[in-house]
């Protein structure tokens, strides 16, 4: 009987490998293979059911015994399982998920305000925005959070960059979004021409890429593209206003040529945060370093005297709408985060008190006649 490390060994063929698999991702699944469970990648989820890519090939297994209250844990794809061996009969299911390293979550647009996982094990966001219709900088930013949440690196991709064929206005384009993006590459591109494919084909080249946007951003375009086949339907834009239809409809994983694999997912209509404090505060990175030199460390960056960010406001080195976005996504992740965690819903609670508080104070100052 061979021992658990040698049957991790033997699951190492050239299939596996395409998909991601390392040393160690070998070292993590060594109790499954010592129950000889098989390893394999999980390309797409469909239905309670999904197919994983294994050292024999792509097989069909059923996610029944991997699907807890949590919609977090969910098999989602990208993840990597623990799935049963080919002698196991019919229907074979996937008997767990490894831990991820990364995940890419957003909050859902249901009143519950669940969390939903959209591909786990991502090294590579490319958020894709169209130059089809006009920046969305406020959607940016929020693409960006996440993606920095999630410990994959971002980079932006404006698509259809043929359809702007001045090279100054297009410069302008870039560096509009390079205000909103600090430390993160801005790549003009497009699937017509083929400009920029063979640079962001170089970017995501090993690893795995995750294709971020809303619909009619051009992502399955480009995940043709990249991947040298038409492996997704493309339906063209709107003319009237740019959008189009969800082309995608479930997240599919496929292998690069260049090596690493993609994964292609549906048009976002909402870009709700989940959890991202941190990937907030990356993105606004330029507005926390002013904010740690303001005289009160629970500044809100309004009213108060000392503050280093309002002064950055007067003198333009930080524009108000940048401001603004770093407020409104603060306070949207905050009440996110105080469904599920009872400590930030009481110190909320104990911040609307004090506001309250204070504005009674000033009403009740007011019609003493002090102030006319």
């Amino acid at each position: 009987m061979s021992s658990p490390s040698s049957s991790v060994s033997s699951f190492s063929a050239s299939l596996l490998d395409a998909h991601g698999w390392d040393s160690g991702w070998a070292a993590t699944f060594a109790p499954y293979a010592a129950q000889r469970l098989v390893p394999g990648r999980v390309i797409r989820v469909d239905r309670g059911q999904c197919d994983v890519a294994t050292a024999e090939g792509v097989v069909r297994a059923d996610t029944a015994f991997v699907t807890p209250h949590d919609p977090l844990r969910v098999v989602c794809t990208g993840d990597w399982a623990a799935v049963d061996p080919a002698d196991a009969g019919d229907p074979r299911y996937v008997r767990a998920c490894l831990p991820r390293r990364t995940a890419f979550a957003r909050s859902t647009s249901s009143k519950r305000s669940e969390g939903q996982i959209l591909a786990a094990n991502v090294d590579h966001a490319v958020i894709t925005v169209s130059l089809a219709v006009e920046l969305d900088l406020g959607r940016i930013e929020r693409f960006l959070a996440l993606a920095w949440e999630s410990g994959a690196q971002p980079t932006v991709v404006l698509s259809k960059a043929d359809l702007v064929p001045d090279p100054v206005g297009l410069s302008y384009l870039v560096e509009d979004v390079e205000t909103v993006a600090p430390g993160v590459p801005v790549l003009p591109l497009s699937s017509t021409t083929g400009e920029g494919i063979d640079v962001l084909a170089a970017t995501v080249a090993g690893g795995t890429t995750v294709l971020l946007g809303v619909s009619g951003a051009g992502k399955s375009t480009l995940a043709n593209a990249l991947v040298g086949a038409d492996v997704m339907d493309v339906q063209a834009a709107r003319d009237v206003d740019g959008k189009g239809r969800h082309t995608t409809t479930t997240r599919n994983l496929f292998v690069l040529p260049g090596g690493g694999v993609l994964i292609d997912t549906p048009g976002l209509r909402g870009v709700g945060l989940w959890d991202a404090e941190a990937g907030v505060g990356q993105v606004f990175s330029e507005i926390e370093e002013l904010a740690a030199d303001c005289r009160f460390h629970d500044c809100a960056h309004e009213s108060e005297p000392g503050c280093a960010v309002a002064a950055a406001i007067a003198d333009g080195s930080v524009p108000v709408r940048r401001l603004e976005s770093y407020q409104k996504l603060i306070r949207e992740n905050r009440r996110i985060v105080a469904k599920t965690d009872a400590r930030v819903r009481s110190e909320m609670l104990k911040e609307w008190k004090r506001m309250g508080r204070g504005g009674r104070a000033a009403m009740e100052f007011k019609r003493s006649g002090q102030i006319r």
